[in-house]
């Protein structure tokens, strides 16, 4: 297990081998314009020479605020993994999350799970509800 310590507080960062073939990183703090690029950096660290990873998992139970440059740094993760052959899974999502995902367009992009719009009675439009 490495925990990264940053000298912006705001974000730390503790990866974990989660089998052959797999690594997990949880994120506590915020994803935000000041800490986006050690999350970039810790994921190009992981995936580089590891041909053997499929599966790059955000432990995202202990993530608090995500601005753009956070949901950016998302992106290019998922873009890097990708460009690696890994997928990318964000376990432990808050619903906070989910709904700047959903409101961003990023959800199904970012998860893989499709956005299932809730029936509500006549007269009211339907809202996309993340993976249900």
């Amino acid at each position: 297990m490495t925990t990264t310590p940053l000298p912006d507080p705001n974000l730390s960062l503790t990866t974990e081998e989660s089998g052959p073939h797999a690594v997990s990183i949880a994120l506590v703090g915020d994803l935000a314009y000041d800490t986006s690029d050690v999350l970039l950096q810790r994921v190009n660290e992981v995936l580089d020479g590891r041909t053997e990873l499929e599966a790059l998992h955000l432990d995202c139970a202990g993530l608090g605020t995500v601005d753009s440059m956070g949901l950016s740094a998302l992106l290019q993760v998922h873009r890097t993994a990708g460009g690696h052959g890994v997928r990318l899974h964000l376990d432990r999502r808050s619903t906070g999350l989910d709904r700047m995902l959903t409101i961003t367009g990023t959800f199904e992009h970012l998860t893989n799970q499709p956005l299932v719009p809730v029936q509500r009675p006549a007269g009211e439009g339907a809202e996309p509800v993340p993976g249900a």
